[in-house]
């Protein structure tokens, strides 16, 4: 059975940045629920060799009580995409049309008929048969109030390269998340009542909980090589795999796109971690100063790469969908020229491949060893010159 999740956006960083962009489209788009129905949303193929499919999981966490609802045990919803052999099957949902409206009924600014995130076109295939073999493991979470499949673009990339990726919902942190039989989970934590530390942390044992049962599930732990593991994430997300590294020795490698990391990590980890930050994340910034205090406890490889161009949603998919709606990026501070959503997407999919094919496979990758004339839009950052 599939299982589909409600989209309704939180007030998180990214949401406003989200609702920034949309409230400038052009006045002539009619409101939400419009009859206009314009060319659906296609996200961008993979550039990989393989076909990706798609599975939903549904996890029970019988051993913990849910830390925002406590009236059952924690429940997580996953999906996985992974390589696949041939492209068969019906394509991954994104969004149903309640879903759709849900979510943009939050910005009647924005001109987008009701049913566009209905009709927004993934690549990955329900259910399609699974490339033989073991497969390194990457697992993504979220930003806050963020559905999972906020980053299909990245994940989807990774399976095409031979990656089984798992993209995690964090329930009552997610905007809503959908359960089988139909339970709606509504977001708890976006009303600000709790600390973005406390969810960060909660997000680490969810992170080890989704380890744990895929790497025992008969069918996904004969496709995951359980030696070579990465954990990343955008936001909270970020901040979550930072976490979960500290805590879990099983995780090899991970990554932080753009989130505050909560807290910093102050005592050393001698375990690869890259660092992706966006325009307000400048190093040496006093007023944030958590990447910088993170950077020197980082010693195994690590990198610090930073898009000034790149606004704080973009590093989902979130970019891409406003290219197609027409909605310009919000401009970076500074005056920069803002990286559109396609560009964005190119940016984290090369990058965020190079890593895991470093810190996973193994390869040397050029890539990371200093300035691309082919990516002026990235800066190699290193605080201590």
């Amino acid at each position: 059975m599939i299982h589909k999740l409600v989209p309704l956006l939180a007030a998180s960083a990214a949401a406003m940045a989200f609702a920034g962009a949309a409230s400038a489209a052009p006045s002539s788009a009619g409101p939400a629920g419009s009859a206009t129905t314009p060319n659906p949303v296609v996200l961008p193929a993979p550039t990989g060799p393989h076909p990706v499919g798609w599975q939903a999981l549904h996890l029970v966490d019988k051993k913990r009580t849910d830390p925002w609802v406590p009236t059952g045990p924690r429940e997580l919803m996953v999906s996985m995409l992974y390589p696949a052999t041939v492209a068969r099957g019906d394509r991954a949902p994104y969004a149903s049309e309640a879903e759709s409206r849900l979510m943009l009924g939050l910005f009647p600014a924005s001109g987008a008929p009701g049913d566009t995130m209905a009709r927004v076109r993934t690549n990955a295939r329900v259910g399609a048969p699974a490339l033989p073999g073991r497969s390194p493991l990457v697992v993504l979470s979220p930003g806050k109030g963020f559905p999972r499949w906020t980053l299909t673009t990245v994940g989807e990339d990774l399976a095409s390269h031979g990656y089984v990726v798992a993209l995690v919902d964090h329930t009552y942190e997610a905007a809503a998340v959908t359960f089988p039989g139909g339970h709606v989970a509504e977001c708890q934590v976006c009303r600000g009542e709790v600390r973005d530390a406390a969810i960060a942390a909660s997000r680490a044992l969810d992170l080890s909980f989704v380890l744990d049962s895929l790497l025992a599930d008969k069918h996904y732990g004969r496709m995951i090589d359980r030696h070579e593991i990465l954990v990343g994430g955008h936001s909270l997300g970020g901040a979550a795999a930072a976490n979960t590294m500290v805590a879990d020795p099983r995780v090899d490698a991970g990554f932080n796109m753009d989130g505050t990391f909560l807290p910093p990590i102050t005592q050393d980890l001698a375990r690869p971690f890259l660092m992706v930050s966006g325009e307000d994340r400048v190093p040496g910034n006093i007023t944030i100063p958590d990447w910088d205090q993170t950077w020197a406890h980082l010693t195994s490889t690590k990198h610090w790469l930073h898009m000034p161009g790149i606004g704080h949603a973009f590093f989902s998919d979130v970019g891409v969908i406003l290219d197609q709606l027409n909605l310009p990026p919000r401009p970076p501070s500074g005056g920069l020229t803002p990286v559109s959503g396609k560009r964005a997407v190119q940016l984290m999919r090369t990058y965020l491949g190079a890593w895991a094919d470093l810190t996973l496979r193994h390869r040397h990758e050029p890539l990371l060893d200093g300035p691309s004339p082919r990516f002026p839009d990235v800066e190699i950052v290193d605080p201590t010159h």
